[in-house]
């Protein structure tokens, strides 16, 4: 069977919305797949403030904003298509996290895919991660599937992006859990210098690392005691930034500093021979440094998996959603069971 699918993505970073055309063809032996084309629509100071307003506000603002933004990434969608002259059997939206707390039962992306799909007038597929969280499972990762059955011919495959996470083959079960944070800590911390980012990680090349803090970082319980599961902005409300807040020094030195904590992390639970993919995977002194702590040959590959392998992958989601095939892994998320998750609003086309 072959799929034309627009996958949507939406980062923790904030960075923008990433729009990725991919094409499936697949059949009882073989998935083939491309990246027909890719880009990414920033979010502009004022979008980010409005969704970043959301994890404070009432629920009345957060059900309209939800819709708007639904409507935004369909106007977006239809401009994408119509300007690159393309088609898509239906669309896969992740959506923006604004609440990930499967500890006490919830998690919540907003982006109404129904406001999408009366702006595309396409199908649209989305809220990926609650069926997981219903079965008791973290909601997270979702995207070893895509890695496991993509891309087999690597031992390892990391994402750098908002947070860094990493999926593996373990006696023939997928496993995959979130590293640490990366990107949301970082670009935070640039924003304080008037930066978006750390660009080559050229701050953190020519800083100091303070050992003491690098020390503390390191010794963050769910480093110590291998917890191993999924990662949200509540985790780096409460026990990262206090340590960077309460320290004195630069914001150099603590770019520096954390840069050498991610790639210690990651170095140290690097497995194999590894696909790296993400914003980060850009930050070639960061991935020296994660060179530095793992054993295993890390391969960036081309632009356009670096940055649209997890909208390729929730495309490919999308397409295991309609064919009923399972989609997200117990073995990643601690669900008591495998799902076909994803809900679908159908466009019935006249």
């Amino acid at each position: 069977m072959f799929y034309r699918v627009l996958g949507m993505m939406s980062g923790t970073s904030l960075d923008g919305l990433d729009l990725a055309l991919c094409e499936f063809d697949i059949d009882e032996k073989q998935i083939d797949y491309q990246i027909i084309r890719a880009t990414t629509i920033p979010y502009d100071s004022t979008l980010k403030d409005k969704i970043l307003r959301c994890e404070n506000s009432n629920g009345e603002y957060l059900a309209e904003f939800s819709a708007y933004l639904g409507h935004y990434f369909g106007k977006q969608a239809n401009k994408f298509l119509k300007q690159n002259n393309l088609t898509a059997d239906f669309i896969v939206s992740h959506g923006q996290t604004i609440f990930h707390q499967p500890h006490k039962g919830f998690t919540l992306q907003i982006g109404d895919i129904n406001a999408i799909a009366s702006e595309t007038e396409l199908t649209v597929i989305g809220d990926f991660r609650s069926m997981d969280v219903a079965l008791n499972g973290q909601g997270a990762p979702l995207v070893p599937i895509g890695d496991k059955l993509l891309f087999a011919n690597y031992d390892c495959c990391l994402n750098i992006g908002g947070f860094s996470n990493i999926s593996f083959d373990d006696n023939s079960l997928r496993k995959a859990y979130d590293i640490c944070p990366s990107n949301i800590v970082l670009n935070h911390l640039c924003h304080y210098l008037n930066l978006e980012y750390d660009n080559d990680g050229q701050i953190a090349k020519h800083s100091t690392i303070d050992t003491a803090l690098l020390q503390e970082l390191n010794s963050i319980p769910y480093y110590i005691n291998n917890e191993q599961q999924s990662l949200g902005k509540e985790f780096v409300k409460q026990c990262i930034f206090p340590l960077l807040e309460n320290s004195s020094l630069s914001i150099e030195c603590k770019i520096a500093t954390y840069t050498e904590h991610i790639a210690y992390q990651i170095g140290k639970n690097i497995k194999g021979k590894t696909l790296v993919t993400g914003g980060g995977a850009y930050n070639s002194f960061l991935i020296d440094r994660i060179r530095h702590y793992a054993n295993y040959e890390l391969i960036v590959p081309s632009n356009l998996i670096v940055e649209y392998k997890e909208a390729l992958i929730f495309a490919f989601l999308g397409v295991r959603r309609l064919r009923k095939e399972v989609n997200c892994l117990s073995s990643v998320t601690g669900a008591r069971c495998d799902s076909c998750s994803g809900s679908v609003v159908y466009w019935l086309k006249e």
